[in-house]
This record gives structure tokens, sequence and C-alpha cells, in this order.
């Protein structure tokens, strides 16, 4: 990975990160959804299958355009293949909370404690070929914030 500096931010990133947390909601409510009336091993299995069909034909297409692009993906390290697993097991745990009293507001609130946690622990002590990063205190009063919101949400947020 890179160390991207952290002085300029990009508008478009940002947005594209922003967009991303909204993908990331309308996937946990469909992936949810079918796991409601399929279960949430079919709905991990229907999510990477389908996934797999766009990411071909993006693939067809992208490469079309730029075929002169040479290729990288021999080049990054062997765990980096495994985002399959976490991606299943986080469509079948998603499709399985989601469809509790914990809702879609929870799952994800809980979800996002959760990402905050393991980034936190990544940067510290650089796991899978982060730069070593000690968390800062805005970075623990961030996180203490999010699992404040998180238990609003969960129980006082299920009055409807």
């Amino acid at each position: 990975m890179t160390t991207a500096s952290l002085d300029r931010l990009n508008p478009l990133h940002l947005l594209a990160a922003f967009c991303s947390g909204g993908l990331l909601t309308l996937m946990v409510l469909f992936n949810g959804q079918l796991g409601y009336y399929a279960g949430p091993l079919f709905s991990s299995w229907a999510a990477h299958g389908t996934g797999t069909v766009v990411a071909t034909v993006l693939l067809i297409v992208l490469y079309r355009r730029r075929p002169s692009a040479p290729p990288t993906a021999g080049k990054a390290p062997l765990w980096a293949y495994l985002g399959g697993i976490a991606g299943a097991t986080t469509v079948i745990l998603t499709s399985t909370t989601v469809n509790s009293s914990l809702a879609l507001s929870g799952t994800l609130a809980l979800g996002l404690a959760g990402q905050v946690v393991f980034s936190l622990a990544a940067d510290r002590w650089g796991l899978f070929g982060l730069p070593r990063r000690r968390p800062m205190p805005r970075d623990w009063g961030a996180l203490a914030l999010i699992v404040a919101g998180s238990a609003l949400i969960i129980l006082f947020g299920r009055a409807a």
C-alpha cells in the first residue's frame, strides 16, 4: 500500500468514499432481503455470483479500452487475494443481523464501529503492509462517538 499525503485531500476521493458508504448500505439491505427469503448462505452466494459476472464484464470492457496496460496482479501479496473470504463472511453476517432486532441501522452502526476498531489495530501494528501509525487521542474520541451513536441507534431507535 502507498503512503498518501494526508495534507492534500482530493474532493473526488471524499465523494467516492461517501458514495461507497451509501452503496454498502444498499448492498446490506438487498442481501438482507435475499437472506430473509432464501437464507444468509444463499444471499452470500448470489451476491458474489452476480458480482463475479459484473466484474468480468467490466474487465472485458476496460481491457478493450486499454490493452497496453501492464498486468500487476502477480505482484500482490498472497494474502491480498483472501478478501473474498471476508466479503462472503460479511454478507452472511449482515444478512443475518439485518433481519434481527438490530435492523439495518443497528447492523450498519455496529459494523462501522467494528471497521474503526480493526482499522485502528491495523494502523497500530502495521497489519497487511500498512505503515505503522500510533492512534492519537482524536482517534479514540472518534471511536467513542461512533460507539455512543451506535448505542443510541440500537437502544433508543427501535420505537418505530
